[in-house]
């Protein structure tokens, strides 16, 4: 069977799945895992990423497919027989703001191939069962969707509070046993379950030390975003929608993205009320609720003598009101302050280390980085911010530039005619100007 073929045939499983998951939306799945055959698992294969790092076992994804059809062979006949087992995960550690540092997961290979095998079963199935408010890491949504849908909300429902609430270590907390019967209750499916439960209790692998945590779920592998999805979808979704907002006086909204969530009030006494059940209701599944990073806010159109409003972050950006140039007062959004100076730290430290390579490709990469920036910060209102960042790479590679030699700084006008006027940096443009 030709890989488009295959490709076409999966897909229309996968919609079979998506027609019964809506028409009996009451009801589990307890027979999906058979589909995982040889063919399935080709087509996992090719959705998978090829450019992460290797997992414990140093197999890269290009060593694996020089014997494609006997590993894809052998994997499904572990799966088929039970017989696969979850290799630990290993954990780096990348830099956050304030010097602090998350945990990254890096499973191998082989099992992201099982892992988005799985997924590609999940998600036709959850796709009917999740919120619209629900973006993180679904196809169809995105974190600018996301920011659209909380600026329109807030000036349509007429939100006076947000509250602005952390999670304590969300992945990391992760209540292994809360997180099957919430599964269950849409996919009851043993295979299913068992895979699962493996990847929960894979071990992780720090250094040369192998531990086997009793809760959590590992950033980084292709299945956590979708269990993360999972748990908060019953949690807080759910209950948001069923339990507390029937009971608003006011108008009010939410917006989640994975475990990232804002929740905005018309009411200061629906917002008190909800701040203070938010916390009782995640403790009953094993979360705590930081409230030293939580905060009411008062998020009103500025009005009196003071005309000022409080502000409140999401999704890397600080939201606040202010004039636009016709004189109306309009919710606004910048680059978080902290995600702009780490960007900037992070170029200079490139550019230091990367002085001696070619121009060309310095060039090359400089651009790549500063449109991935634009990508995602690119927004409206928000052109400060990203032009900050464009100058503060200009500076980094002329400074950096001129370590090559022990000359001194390179004139500017020399360093414009020379190398900007070869090789231009990538301008700061506003992508999204409907967020």
């Amino acid at each position: 069977m030709g890989d488009r073929q295959r490709s076409q045939t999966i897909s229309t499983q996968l919609q079979e799945i998506a027609k019964r998951a809506e028409l009996y939306s009451g009801t589990a799945f307890n027979n999906v895992c058979h589909l995982i055959d040889e063919r399935f698992l080709r087509e996992a294969y090719y959705r998978t990423s090829k450019t992460s790092a290797p997992g414990v076992d140093g197999v890269t994804a290009k060593e694996y497919a020089v014997n494609l059809d006997s590993n894809l062979s052998k994997l499904h006949e572990r799966l088929r027989s039970n017989q696969y087992v979850a290799p630990p995960v290993e954990r780096v550690w990348i830099e956050k703001e304030g010097g602090k540092k998350r945990p990254i997961g890096m499973p191998s290979f082989e099992d992201k191939i099982v892992q988005r095998a799985v997924l590609m079963l999940l998600e036709p199935i959850y796709n009917h069962e999740f919120y619209g408010f629900s973006h993180g890491f679904r196809a169809g949504h995105s974190p600018h969707q996301a920011l659209r849908e909380l600026r329109e909300g807030c000036l349509k429902s007429h939100i006076n509070w947000i509250a602005d609430a952390d999670v304590s270590g969300f992945f990391d907390s992760l209540d292994h046993n809360h997180l099957r019967e919430f599964i269950k209750r849409r996919v009851n499916d043993g295979g299913i379950i068992r895979l699962i439960g493996k990847w929960l209790k894979a071990g992780i692998l720090e250094g040369e030390t192998l531990t086997y945590p009793k809760q959590g779920s590992p950033q980084g592998g292709v299945i956590s975003p979708m269990l993360a999805n999972i748990f908060l979808h019953y949690v807080l979704d759910e209950w948001f929608v069923k339990e507390a907002l029937p009971r608003m006086k006011g108008k009010s909204l939410i917006t989640r993205f994975a475990d990232d969530f804002v929740i905005g009030f018309e009411s200061e006494e629906d917002a008190r009320r909800v701040m203070e059940a938010l916390g009782k209701r995640f403790s009953l599944f094993g979360l705590d609720i930081n409230m030293e990073k939580t905060k009411l806010v008062k998020f009103s159109k500025p009005s009196g003598p003071n005309r000022k409003s409080e502000t409140f972050d999401f999704l890397g950006f600080t939201h606040y009101w202010a004039k636009s140039r016709k004189g109306y007062w309009v919710i606004m959004r910048k680059t978080i302050g902290k995600r702009l100076a780490r960007f900037v730290k992070a170029t200079w430290q490139w550019c230091r280390k990367n002085r001696h390579k070619p121009i060309k490709e310095q060039h090359k990469t400089l651009c790549s980085k500063l449109r991935g920036y634009y990508q995602y910060y690119g927004v409206r209102c928000n052109y400060k911010a990203i032009d900050v960042a464009y100058n503060e790479a200009l500076h980094a590679w002329r400074y950096w530039l001129s370590r090559r030699s022990h000359k001194g700084l390179i004139n500017l006008d020399k360093f414009a005619a020379s190398i900007i006027g070869k090789c231009p940096l990538a301008k700061p443009r506003i992508i999204h100007r409907n967020v």
